[in-house]
C-alpha cells in the first residue's frame, strides 16, 4: 500500500509538471508572439520615419541609422535581461516547490527524475531562447537589405525623373527655337518679297510715267492745242495709280501686322500651355 500510494503520488506529480510546463510554455509563447509583433510594429516604423528623414541628408540618415542600430542593440540587451530575468524567476519558484515537496515527500528517486528533467528544460529553453534571438537578428538583417535596396530603387528613380525632365525642357525648347526660327526666317523672306515688290513696281510707275511723259511730249509736239487736257488727264491718271499702290501697300502693312499679332498670341498661348502643364507636373510631384 505504500509503494502504492508513493506510485500514485509519482504519477500525480507527474501529470501536474506536465500541466504546469504546457501552461507555461503556452505563456511564454504568448508572449513571445505578442512581443514579436511589437517589434515588427516598431521596426516598421522606425524603418520608415528613418526613409522619410533620409530627405535631409546623406549625414543625417546615417547618424539616424546608428542611432537606430544602438537602440535596437540596447532593445535586444534589455528584452534578453527580461527573459533571462523572468526564467530565473521561474526557475527559483520551481526549485523551491521542488525542495518543498521533497522534503515532503522525501522521495529521492522522484527527485533525481524531476531535477534531470528541470536541468533539459531549462536547457531547451536556452537553446529556444538563443534561437528566437538568432531569428529575430536575421530578420531584422533581412529587413535592413529590403530597406536599402528599396532606397536604392527609389534614388534611381528619382534620377530618372530628374533626367526625364531635363530632356523634356530641352526638347520642348529646342521645338520652341526652331518654331522662332521658322518664323523669323519666313518673316524675313515675306519682307524681301515686299522690298522687291515695291522696288518693282516703283520702277513700273517710273517707267510708265516715263513713257507717260515721252507720249505727252510727242503729242505735245503734234497737238500743241490740247495740251493742258492730255497734261490734267495723265496728273489724274498718275494720282489714281499711286493712290491705288499706296492703298495696295497699307492693305499688305495691315496683313503683315495682323499675321505678327497672330504669331505673338500662338506663341503667348503656347507658352500659358507649357507653363500650366509645368506647374501640374510641379504640383504632382
Amino acid at each position: 500500500r505504500c509503494f502504492y500510494d508513493q506510485k500514485i503520488l509519482y504519477k500525480t506529480f507527474g501529470v501536474w509538471k506536465e500541466w504546469w510546463t504546457a501552461c507555461r510554455e503556452r505563456n511564454l509563447s504568448l508572449r513571445a508572439a505578442s512581443h514579436y509583433r511589437h517589434l515588427l510594429y516598431n521596426l516598421v516604423f522606425k524603418a520608415w520615419r528613418a526613409y522619410v528623414c533620409q530627405q535631409q541628408g546623406k549625414r543625417y540618415k546615417y547618424y539616424v541609422a546608428e542611432s537606430h542600430a544602438k537602440k535596437q542593440k540596447l532593445l535586444r540587451s534589455w528584452q534578453c535581461w527580461l527573459v533571462y530575468v523572468n526564467v530565473q524567476r521561474t526557475k527559483h519558484g520551481m526549485q523551491s516547490v521542488a525542495m518543498a515537496f521533497r522534503e515532503r515527500s522525501c522521495l529521492r528517486v522522484s527527485w533525481a527524475v524531476w531535477r534531470r528533467r528541470l536541468y533539459q528544460n531549462c536547457t531547451r529553453h536556452k537553446m529556444n531562447v538563443l534561437a528566437l534571438q538568432h531569428w529575430a537578428q536575421s530578420l531584422q538583417f533581412r529587413a535592413w537589405l529590403q530597406w536599402r535596396e528599396l532606397y536604392l530603387y527609389r534614388q534611381n528613380d528619382k534620377q530618372k525623373e530628374i533626367r526625364a525632365v531635363t530632356h523634356h525642357q530641352h526638347w520642348e525648347l529646342k521645338r520652341c527655337m526652331e518654331a522662332w526660327l521658322g518664323y523669323l526666317h519666313l518673316s524675313r523672306a515675306k519682307k524681301h518679297q515686299n522690298e522687291l515688290a515695291r522696288e518693282h513696281h516703283r520702277n513700273r510707275i517710273v517707267w510708265q510715267c516715263f513713257s507717260d511723259w515721252q507720249l505727252l511730249w510727242e503729242h505735245r509736239r503734234r497737238m500743241h492745242a490740247h495740251q493742258k487736257d492730255i497734261e490734267k488727264l495723265a496728273s489724274r491718271i498718275a494720282l489714281r495709280r499711286v493712290f491705288v499702290h499706296w492703298e495696295h501697300y497699307v492693305v499688305l502693312c495691315v496683313e503683315e501686322t495682323q499675321q505678327c499679332e497672330l504669331a505673338e498670341e500662338h506663341y503667348k498661348h503656347r507658352l500659358l500651355v507649357l507653363q500650366k502643364f509645368w506647374n501640374r507636373w510641379k504640383s504632382r510631384l
